[in-house]
């Protein structure tokens, strides 16, 4: 299973870059027909992941992908699925 990693640590403080990076993600996997998007927003305060899930629910992206996976185990990590 095909799967992309975009690790947000060293452009976290950076919004456009977080967001231009986020874009070129799911536009990659959709393209690529690539399954699952890892996105690492790292533990922190919390503030990077919440914009990552507030750029998922954009109007020009949720078509773009299934479902969204907050990872139990690694509060740091978010999955999004695709369904090809």
């Amino acid at each position: 299973m095909a799967r992309l990693k975009l690790d947000l640590h060293s452009i976290f403080n950076r919004g456009m870059e977080i967001d231009a990076a986020l874009e070129r993600a799911m536009a990659d996997a959709a393209a690529k027909r690539i399954a699952t998007v890892e996105i690492i927003p790292g533990k922190g305060s919390g503030q990077l992941k919440k914009r990552v899930l507030r750029f998922l629910q954009r109007p020009d992206i949720r078509p773009l992908y299934h479902r969204v996976e907050k990872d139990d185990r690694n509060f740091g990590r978010v999955l999004v699925h695709f369904r090809h």
